[in-house]
């Protein structure tokens, strides 16, 4: 990576919400991208070529894995254009539905005696998808957001920790279970790390959705740390501090439910414990959450390059009109999974929009649609990947 800086002029970064189900709305996303990237340099490309960091929460963090971790040959797993397959084929096994009246006396009694799903499909299905891999062996830099819910706090899992030090270093398939262990729907995670000495770490792990649904400024804050390691570690690094001038972040959002007022604080102050966890079929406590951080996070963000004006290098695609089951992150019903794969491409063709400073609302921008924006997005990466590649 440090060449790469040297060479280049920006630093890239993708960055993919929590959000169940809804990951199919990113996929889309990145399918786009990357076949815009195969028109210019060639049918092999793939997103991780382009990228130096890839972060991702929850189901942003398989994504992540997927897009990053090596095949036999030592290309990405998947190709963006697999994920919506992915999730076609593995989400109502990971989800599995039940009818409507035992879907409401399950929920209700899941949410009190244990989580909504046992998991074990989707553990399966990870550790037979990354095997051994590590999280060094990533072919660029990842950022996955967990929550170790005994020292209460949050852990991050990059790769640059993971090359540095071997308690660091789990195996990928152990951070995807992790950052995907949603509270009241899957069961948290414990594993152990160990390094040649003996020592051992011990991680007792939730849903990165809890510290970061939205890990973009935790990736950013990393960029900003490794570079400040390099310079002091090479001193031929000709890097400044890090200005927001220099990266080209892309973020890409899950979906959000339309702002219908679904809750209200006369309901909510006849709540008690169970009422916070459960509410006609909802759960006020996640959603609360899990919106309100990757609401601040967008915020605080296009905060940053608006001020210094340089918003077009920060592009964040969102759908915050979601309405019905599409809205849910577990409703993985083969009709729904179809219509967010619809809600994904109708996203392409909505125009750019960007947070209201003063509203914290979307707002269209007179500046094309999401579809041409991520097309101009293409061409400065595979700008950037030429400027790197050449003599």
């Amino acid at each position: 990576m440090a060449a790469d800086f040297a060479k280049g002029k920006m630093v890239t970064i993708l960055s993919v919400d929590g959000g169940g189900i809804r990951g199919i709305i990113p996929g889309t996303i990145l399918a786009f991208l990357e076949s815009k990237l195969q028109e210019l340099d060639g049918p092999d490309v793939r997103i991780a070529d382009y990228f130096d960091v890839i972060a991702g929460t929850s189901t942003g963090g398989l994504v992540t894995s997927m897009l990053s971790a090596p095949d036999k040959n030592n290309r990405p797993l998947y190709a963006a254009k697999d994920l919506t397959h992915f999730y076609l084929e593995h989400a109502p096994k990971i989800f599995p539905q039940r009818n409507h009246l035992l879907s409401s006396v399950a929920n209700l009694f899941g949410q009190v005696m244990g989580p909504k799903y046992d998991g074990k499909y989707l553990r399966s299905l990870i550790n037979g998808l990354l095997g051994d891999l590590t999280l060094k062996q990533t072919l660029t830099q990842v950022v996955i957001p967990a929550f170790d819910i005994k020292l209460l706090q949050p852990v991050i899992f990059t790769t640059i920790d993971a090359k540095w030090n071997e308690l660091k270093n789990p195996k990928l398939a152990d951070v995807c279970i992790s950052t995907s262990a949603a509270p009241t729907y899957l069961p948290g995670h414990e594993f152990q790390t160990k390094d040649s000495k003996g020592n051992t770490r011990n991680f007792d792990m939730v849903d990165g959705g809890v510290a970061a649904n939205n890990p973009t400024l935790a990736a950013m804050t990393h960029v900003t740390k490794e570079i400040s390691i390099l310079r002091r570690r090479m001193d031929l690094l000709k890097i400044k501090p890090m200005e927001t001038k220099r990266m080209l972040v892309l973020s890409l959002g899950t979906g959000t439910a339309k702002n219908e007022g679904k809750y209200s604080a006369a309901k909510s102050s006849k709540w008690g414990m169970l009422g916070w966890i459960y509410d006609g079929g909802a759960t006020p406590i996640v959603d609360i959450f899990s919106d309100a951080s990757s609401d601040m996070v967008d915020y605080h963000i296009s905060s940053i390059f608006q001020s210094t004006h340089c918003q077009k290098n920060y592009l964040r695609i969102q759908d915050d009109t979601l309405i019905g089951d599409v809205s849910s992150v577990d409703i993985a019903t083969k009709e729904n999974l179809k219509k967010l794969i619809d809600v994904g491409e109708n996203l392409l063709k909505k125009p750019l929009s960007r947070v209201n400073l003063e509203s914290g609302k979307f707002e269209p921008v007179d500046e094309g649609t999401n579809e041409e924006a991520l097309i101009e997005f293409a061409k400065m990466l595979s700008e950037e990947r030429k400027l790197r590649l050449s003599p």
